[in-house]
């Protein structure tokens, strides 16, 4: 009795880079106000619910499907930290619910800032550039939590900012280093990946 054996051959594109621009994107764009170059606006909470919200859920969801259960848990729940930063601020706003004091905004960021302490280390096994995302985002949300907790100066959130745009642009410089690597089929810009 002959037995076949079906391979099923994943030709899916690569959703890592559509998540990691999602999330610098607009991790940029909030730290700006951060660093107090502009107020909390619109823009900000339209690039919250979409880009760094939606799409990054969309990402998760893309990359459970091709079985990458760290970039499916970074990119969900990353998208679902946007939706509920943007939820933070609009709720209080239709009346369904109360203002979050800075107690439990510090309280929030540091859960944040544990979670992606504890991702960090699921980067020493993939590349130097997720690396630097995660360990700038893991200090951005305890540096933001501090803020709150301790009433820091605008000074001290401004530098918090600087320190976010810089995540920021590290995310972006990854996704964008994964596009124009795989177009090119040679890397154009370098990811530092781990030999495992």
């Amino acid at each position: 009795m002959n037995e076949s054996i079906t391979q099923i051959k994943d030709t899916t594109g690569n959703p890592a880079p559509l998540g990691l621009l999602g999330f610098g994107m607009t991790t940029v764009l909030l730290n700006l106000h951060n660093a107090g170059y502009y107020e909390l606006n619109a823009m900000i909470l339209a690039m919250g619910i979409f880009y760094g919200g939606a799409a990054q859920i969309i990402a998760g969801i893309m990359e459970w499907k091709k079985g990458n259960t760290f970039a499916c848990t970074a990119f969900s729940s990353y998208g679902l930290f946007w939706l509920t930063l943007v939820a933070l601020v609009v709720l209080p706003k239709l009346g369904w619910g109360t203002a979050s004091n800075d107690i439990a905004m510090a309280a929030y960021l540091a859960m944040w800032g544990l979670f992606t302490a504890v991702m960090f280390f699921g980067t020493l096994r993939l590349s130097v550039a997720l690396q630097v995302v995660f360990a700038t985002l893991t200090i951005l949300f305890f540096l933001l939590s501090y803020g709150y907790f301790a009433g820091a100066s605008a000074g001290f959130k401004h530098a918090a900012g600087y320190e976010g745009i810089f995540c920021g642009f590290s995310a972006i410089y990854t996704g964008l280093a994964q596009v124009l690597n795989e177009l090119s089929g040679k890397t154009i810009l370098p990811l530092g990946l781990v030999r495992n």
